[in-house]
């Protein structure tokens, strides 16, 4: 191995004293400078592990290698073959437990991996900065066919952004008044902004694709008329209906569910207020429940909107946290606390329906459950209470019932999910194709792209099929 430098390149952020008072971007991102030199720990593997472990499949030495030539636009090119959100992927990603995991270098003894998330930021930030992507389409291409995608998250853009660079007619509908889904109304501004946001949906929008907002397919649209007008239909609607332990006390006013407080936040602003118009509860003591990284959005938003005691109870420890471990060191600088180990069993009222703390009883680990965790087992006489005013529960999400509800005929999984075929996003109706949150239940952005990638592939043979004309070039 020629000699490389044995950590990551150091990347610029707020100090935690001033970003857990406002909704800024806490990572400010590699210079080309400090990108080139983080490329040049890359081992340019031939057989690169990196590449299987991404969900997309990007060719991670080809565009690493054109940073460290300093050629940027060839690195955004080789990008743009696999991806058409990476300004978004190089920040929410979880490169830690992909691709970055399985890095050589960082097998090496005593070496990190190369910050891979990071070199994808830089390149993407690069090319939303200084390309014209109005060029990325011909009005006078010969149109395929046309296709329905039904949700404006990670996975519903990705297929209707390779679709369209196939030359397909894409529509998408979205419910909401702003694109992006999950993008849009889950993740906060200091994690990923919208402006990224917003660029990147006008990039796939340069395509040619079109999104209607407002546009609640079931009740707007219904099925039958989007399987009447379009040739093949995507659902990527997603998995946002809240989940709630039930426990007692539930419904005083204080409790949230995660769905609800970062959608307030985020979609509509109300770290904005007055300036929009969507006002939410000035709390003093915040409890989140959940350990994944819903939980910490949540922990961070709220310290960020004023709360002085911010803390996440969480069943399991440190070792078994499903969240980003960037996520959580972040959160500890920013003053969360932890409460490990707990598990609430009741909300405590103030007798008028208020909400005034969190009774807890401690857990200590078992036997391995389903997920391969160790299960919680509560510790008898173990109770204790935190003061709260306010209680967000972040413990995951169902299935949109929406949709699901008009439209019997679609065959649904034991636990409410679309089954779809993870090969091809195929579903029971021959033309209806699903990916996304809406088939395996709240995962990541990768995978819902990686869906959304091999349903696209699948979508266009299925129309060329019925359409008995050539396949065209896979995406």
């Amino acid at each position: 191995m020629a000699r490389k430098s044995r950590t990551k390149t150091p990347i610029s952020e707020q100090a935690p004293e001033i970003r857990k008072t406002n909704f800024e971007e806490v990572c400010l991102g590699y210079t080309i400078e400090e990108g080139q030199a983080e490329a040049e720990r890359c081992l340019q593997c031939k057989n690169a592990p990196c590449i299987a472990s991404c969900p997309v499949m990007i060719d991670i030495p080809g565009f690493i290698l054109a940073i460290k030539e300093g050629n940027m636009q060839e690195a955004a090119d080789v990008l743009g073959k696999y991806t058409n959100l990476p300004a978004i992927c190089g920040r929410v990603c979880p490169q830690e437990k992909q691709c970055e995991e399985v890095c050589k270098l960082g097998k090496a003894k005593n070496f990190e991996p190369v910050a891979i998330g990071k070199l994808e930021r830089l390149v993407a930030d690069w090319a939303l900065e200084n390309q014209d992507f109005s060029k990325n389409t011909s009005n006078d291409r010969a149109i395929i066919g046309k296709i329905a995608v039904i949700g404006s998250g990670p996975s519903g853009l990705t297929v209707a952004g390779d679709l369209a660079k196939l030359n397909y007619e894409v529509t998408i509908y979205e419910a909401l008044h702003d694109a992006g889904g999950v993008l849009t109304y889950g993740i906060p501004e200091f994690r990923l902004p919208k402006r990224i946001v917003k660029k990147e949906i006008e990039s796939i929008e340069a395509l040619g694709v079109k999104i209607e907002t407002n546009v609640v397919v079931g009740k707007t649209i219904t099925m039958d008329e989007i399987m009447e007008e379009f040739d093949a239909c995507y659902i990527s609607v997603g998995a946002g209906a809240p989940n709630f332990m039930g426990i007692p006390g539930t419904s005083l006013n204080g409790v949230y569910s995660s769905s609800e407080y970062l959608t307030r936040i985020n979609l509509m602003h109300s770290y904005e207020f007055p300036k929009y118009d969507t006002p939410i509860k000035k709390s003093q003591n915040v409890v989140v429940i959940g350990g994944g990284n819903v939980a910490m959005d949540a922990a961070r938003s709220a310290k960020r909107m004023g709360a002085e005691n911010v803390s996440i109870v969480y069943r399991r420890s440190l070792e078994e946290l499903p969240a980003r471990i960037e996520e959580y060191h972040h959160s500890v600088e920013e003053e969360i606390d932890y409460h490990w180990l707990t598990n609430p069993i009741e909300y405590v009222s103030n007798g008028s329906g208020e909400l005034t703390g969190v009774k807890c009883i401690k857990m200590e680990l078992g036997e391995p459950d389903a997920s391969g965790r160790r299960r919680p087992i509560p510790i008898k006489g173990s109770e204790f209470i935190i003061e709260a005013d306010t209680v967000i529960e972040a413990i995951g999400q169902g299935s949109n019932k929406v949709l699901l509800s008009t439209f019997p005929e679609l065959a649904l999984t034991k636990w409410g999910y679309i089954e779809a075929d993870p090969k091809t996003g195929e579903t029971s109706i021959p033309g209806v194709f699903a990916g996304g949150d809406i088939v395996t239940g709240a995962a990541t952005v990768i995978l819902a792209m990686g869906a959304g990638k091999v349903a696209a592939v699948q979508m266009d043979k299925y129309v060329q099929e019925q359409k008995k004309i050539p396949a065209t070039t896979k995406v």
